[in-house]
């Protein structure tokens, strides 16, 4: 380090030191970093690689030279890349539909109502839908043309469950870059004679593909995470790492074994993670003009393809739909494919014996919502608008439990937790804790993407007649800064009410989740329970997240700036 770093160092030091509250968040969020992101990772790989007080590779060699997990990690890769892939280009075609068809309102509004709808339910609703639909008593395969012993478990039904799943990350992150792209280019390239075929491919098709790119890679690392889907339909046809991972600890009760399978995991993880990064930084591939007074419309697609591109749109559209009104059917009868005598039994159950996890998942997304979203804005805030030493390292360190898949991230509590100095195992702190450092860095983006929007003048000047950066925080910046706020209030209540893959390695006797009974049920074979559960939960969550959206609303008509649409932290199962 150079005298001038140095001197840099020790001046950003002692202004810290000078700011009281300054230093107190910062040393807070440090050590809840240190406890809750830093320590787990550190004892998942200490459980890996240290073995009776010595360093030790067996367990890893043991894993890379079984033939089953070799088989299972092939497997997760394999399915990811489908679903990445197939995922991919279903999100383009409804994105490329929505911003290029020139389609009325109240269409694009009806399609993005059912595109969104596997995005706010437990990732394992669609699963649900196709045994209903394809299973052995399902209401195609058995009741519509007769097949029995017809199977629906395999690669193909889980591929098919998580794209339409998934899809809407795609969806979400290629429109709006779709919709920014100057008109006026391809206008210019079709009157210079070229037809609407050439221009998609060699204008529109191009400047599309970092957002191509960075979609497969979300759905990608979603696929690889995802734990319930291929534990429903892969079984022991598609054996996949996630699921190897959660069997070896609660069939085998072999938590080293679970810990070396989730670290396998870890590495095409980390892969994808940081060449989706890579991506987002470059996203300025894209020059954009704006939607200036010199842009025309573009009429990009021709009136026949129009309606055979929205006609695709509409038929898968009305799959999800078809999967959900299902989902609501099999929850109104006895036993769908054996008899569909209208009862409300099922609801009777879920509100009696399964008022227990209903209670418990509502405390624990009440207690973790509003702290996330604080946490969110807090870190977010400090790291676009403080200097302080270790700023870059704290927004890195935030962001690890974001980018590890869900089941490393509950393997990894559970170690670190089962055990003193810090017993936290089967209670609810750890699950608010789980939920807040692993969906709140969608509030902490949320917050430094707004912040750069912010002229910094209106802060200096508070901080210049005199205010503490606590009070200008508070009265200047907060204010400005609310609706990323409620962004990550959003995702971490969605995520709070829907999410599986880490919280089932935590949950107890004394604290279960609704998205835990639903997984059991549907082991058991009360298939109508689990299907009043996955209605209730897509119910809260529209509700909750309708109230968010007023508040959002309001906050805008009282001159609150613009925020980036919570849907883009709901990438992550």
């Amino acid at each position: 380090m150079t005298t001038v770093d140095a001197r840099a160092v020790t001046g950003v030091a002692a202004r810290v030191r000078r700011d009281p509250a300054l230093a107190a968040a910062v040393a807070t969020l440090w050590l809840l970093l240190a406890l809750f992101v830093v320590y787990p990772l550190a004892m998942l790989l200490a459980r890996i690689f240290w073995d009776h007080g010595e360093l030790s590779v067996a367990g890893l060699a043991s894993v890379l030279t079984d033939r089953h997990q070799i088989r299972a990690f092939a497997n997760s890769l394999l399915l990811a890349l489908f679903v990445g892939v197939f995922g991919t280009l279903l999100g383009f075609l409804f994105a490329f539909t929505a911003a290029r068809c020139r389609l009325p309102r109240a269409i694009v509004s009806t399609i993005d109502a059912s595109v969104l709808l596997p995005l706010v339910s437990p990732p394992f609703t669609t699963a649900i839908g196709l045994i209903f639909s394809f299973g052995p008593r399902g209401l195609i395969t058995y009741g519509l043309l007769g097949i029995k012993g017809f199977t629906v478990y395999g690669m193909g039904s889980t591929m098919l469950a998580e794209t339409l799943t998934y899809f809407p990350i795609a969806y979400l992150t290629l429109r709006p870059m779709l919709a920014a792209i100057d008109p006026n280019i391809e206008g210019m390239a079709l009157s210079l004679g070229a037809s609407r075929r050439r221009v998609f491919r060699t204008v529109t098709l191009p400047l599309c593909i970092p957002g191509l790119a960075n979609a497969f890679l979300l759905l990608f690392a979603a696929s690889l995470a995802d734990f319930a889907t291929p534990l429903i339909l892969g079984g022991n046809q598609f054996p996949v790492l996630p699921t190897q991972a959660y069997l070896q600890i609660t069939g085998l009760f072999d938590f080293r074994g679970g810990a070396v399978l989730s670290f396998v995991l870890l590495v095409p993880a980390l892969a994808v993670f940081l060449l989706q990064r890579q991506w987002v930084g470059r996203r300025f591939y894209v020059t954009i003009t704006g939607k200036g007074a010199g842009q025309t419309p573009f009429d990009s697609v021709a009136p026949g393809v129009r309606w055979l591109l929205l006609a695709a749109c509409i038929a898968v559209a009305s799959l999800i739909v078809y999967l959900y009104a299902l989902l609501l059917y099999a929850s109104l009868v006895v036993a769908l494919g054996a008899n569909h005598a209208f009862t409300l039994q099922h609801y009777r159950v879920i509100f009696t014996e399964g008022l227990k996890p209903i209670h418990d998942t509502l405390i624990i997304a009440a207690l973790a919502t509003p702290l996330g979203g604080l946490y969110g804005v807090l870190l977010g805030y400090l790291v676009a608008r403080k200097l302080f030493p270790g700023r870059r390292s704290m927004e890195a360190v935030s962001m690890i439990n974001y980018a590890l898949p869900g089941t490393i991230v509950g393997i990894a509590y559970l170690i670190a937790f089962n055990d003193p100095p810090f017993v936290l195992t089967g209670t609810a702190l750890l699950i608010v804790a789980c939920y807040v450092f692993r969906y709140g860095p969608t509030g902490i983006r949320t917050t430094i993407a707004l912040l750069q929007q912010i002229d910094r003048s209106l802060e200096e000047a508070s901080l210049g007649l005199g205010a503490r950066s606590g009070t200008t925080f508070r009265r200047v910046t907060l204010p400005l800064i609310l609706p990323a706020f409620f962004a990550g209030l959003g995702v971490v209540f969605i995520r709070s009410m829907t999410a599986i893959s880490a919280t089932i390695f935590l949950v107890s006797i004394g604290w279960t989740l609704i998205t835990v009974k639903i997984l059991e049920n549907i082991t058991e074979l009360a298939l109508g329970p689990a299907a009043a559960f996955s209605v209730l939960v897509v119910v809260i969550v529209f509700v909750v997240i309708a109230g968010i959206g007023r508040a959002l609303r309001l906050l805008r008509a009282q001159g609150a700036p613009p925020v980036t649409s919570m849907l883009g932290g709901w990438s992550r199962p």
